[in-house]
């Protein structure tokens, strides 16, 4: 069943880099984005070129790839696909604003936390996320939110992205 369409998600995304700004305006210089591979990134692009927009000024991105920082390894794949991280920028005293399409248990965003830091000591990460539909296995709350979702925990949200799925929605399937 979709619950949201591809205009609906733009005006969110509008929405979204709106209060990046107007909580950052002041300090825009030291921010940098980092999506979860895969549609995380996209979603990172799509917000920081309406932020850059309001900016008038250019602010980095990079990509995490987090295969072999998630707790639940073996009970993915025997063999995941590794796409590697990309963060060409250094993120010390960075605000850094890590972006993810859903967020569930937190166990995704536990595992790119460890990563960030792998990389540097930033200033602060703050999270955004397009789609939280609760039941946290982990205390990890997103800072910015698309939509919240009430859903059973069988439930599945699926996002879908015209640059990643040649669609565009935001699904639910009852389970």
């Amino acid at each position: 069943m979709k619950l949201y369409n591809e205009e609906t998600i733009k005006k969110k995304i509008k929405s979204l880099a709106h209060k990046l700004y107007k909580k950052h305006k002041k300090d825009l210089n030291n921010l940098v984005f980092i999506g979860i591979k895969r549609r995380g990134i996209t979603l990172a692009q799509r917000i920081k070129k309406e932020l850059e927009k309001l900016a008038k000024l250019e602010i980095p991105i990079g990509a995490l790839d987090i295969t072999f920082y998630r707790d639940d390894l073996q009970l993915v794949a025997p063999a995941p696909v590794v796409r590697g991280s990309e963060i060409n920028f250094s993120l010390q005293d960075k605000i850094v604003i890590l972006v993810d399409d859903v967020i569930y248990t937190g166990r995704t965003v536990r595992a790119a936390l460890s990563e960030i830091l792998d990389y540097g000591r930033p200033k602060k990460i703050e999270l955004l996320v397009l789609v939280d539909r609760n039941f946290r296995e982990l205390p990890i709350q997103p800072d910015y939110v698309g939509f919240k979702l009430k859903v059973k925990k069988t439930d599945l949200i699926d996002v879908f992205l015209k640059e990643e799925d040649k669609k565009e929605g935001i699904y639910l399937e009852k389970r």
